[in-house]
């Protein structure tokens, strides 16, 4: 393939870079090829998670540099410069889970022009990647998290709607696909909808806070960030309105089994962040191996065993698996991680 004969090119290219950077060509990386996934945000529990996943994918490969990194903050600037660093560095491939798509098409088709493998992960509107890969049908993900919303809302009463930021493509099908599910319950009616997190859980508080004040007859969230659920629910907790007002969002449930116990949130919807990671990674590998992805095959990976592939929106494939859960109270231990 085209991008596997630009390697060699691209070795003597990262050379000369890191010479003027002032950085030994195998000072950057180690000798051999490398794999580097490039999360929205470090130091979080789901990006920690998927951590796991890289780490226990690197084991399985040693012949391979594999390794993860990401922002200090959820932050799309931050995240185009690391990928810029690294594409400078002389990285073989690229996993990245984009904070915002579109910010980073420039980089991403100068990466592989260059013969960079680009896969990317919760981006299934990335023009610039050879393959992103999705663990479930997004619009049936939030279509879920909304049923089961207003299942616990009676099917009426206001509620209101929470995103990492407007730019992500995944948070914004997901609470779009729970409009369309709510639409078919006459009494639900959304407000100040699209709220951005960032996915920072104190912030998230704060502004449940303001609308659980501005909106006192409110019934539920919808939420899309994995520290959102965190935020909304101790709002929910501290305003003693556990069982009073819904919560169901995306969410981990180590962090999140004090609020689910409580009943400050509902349930919360995921997949594994270790498996995606390894998914990402394992894609990445194929294609360093000039391999190709086809309908129906399994990347070895829990969720992603027999795997949807099809055309993206640009010249890459879209990777769909089957990885979708949603959990409650009392099924919530039984997934705990």
């Amino acid at each position: 393939m085209k991008t596997k004969h630009l390697f060699l090119k691209k070795k003597i290219i990262a050379t000369i870079v890191a010479s003027v950077l002032g950085v030994a060509s195998q000072g950057a990386f180690a000798s051999g090829e490398t794999i580097t996934t490039v999360v929205k945000i470090s130091g979080i529990p789901w990006f920690d998670r998927m951590e796991t996943g890289v780490d226990l994918y690197a084991e399985k490969h040693p012949e391979i540099n594999i390794s993860q990194v990401g922002p200090s903050a959820a932050d799309s600037a931050q995240q185009l410069q690391i990928i810029q660093n690294l594409i400078a560095r002389g990285t073989d491939a690229l996993a990245i889970v984009p904070m915002d798509p579109s910010i980073l098409e420039g980089v991403l088709k100068r990466a592989m022009d260059r013969g960079v493998i680009v896969v990317t992960h919760e981006a299934d509107n990335q023009v610039n990647t050879m393959a992103n890969i999705e663990a479930f049908d997004n619009a049936e993900y939030g279509t879920a998290l909304n049923e089961r919303l207003a299942q616990c809302m009676g099917g009426e009463g206001k509620w209101s709607t929470f995103v990492g930021s407007l730019g992500s493509r995944t948070h914004m099908q997901w609470v779009g696909a729970g409009e369309e599910n709510a639409a078919k319950y006459s009494g639900m009616e959304l407000v100040d909808a699209n709220n951005e997190s960032f996915d920072d859980a104190n912030g998230t508080y704060e502004t449940a806070k303001e609308i659980l004040r501005k909106h006192p007859d409110i019934k539920g969230f919808q939420t899309s960030a994995g520290n959102d659920v965190l935020g909304v629910g101790r709002a929910i907790e501290e305003a003693g309105l556990k069982g009073k007002v819904c919560l169901v969002g995306t969410g981990l449930p180590n962090p999140s089994a004090a609020y689910l116990d409580s009943g400050a949130i509902t349930a919360i919807g995921f997949w594994d962040p270790q498996k995606a990671g390894m998914a990402m990674n394992e894609v990445a590998r194929i294609f360093l191996d000039g391999g190709e992805l086809t309908d129906g095959m399994s990347l070895g990976v829990e969720g992603y065993e027999n795997v949807s592939v099809r055309p993206g929106p640009g010249g890459g494939k879209l990777v769909v698996g089957n990885g979708m859960v949603i959990v409650d109270k009392d099924t919530y231990k039984a997934r705990l991680f």
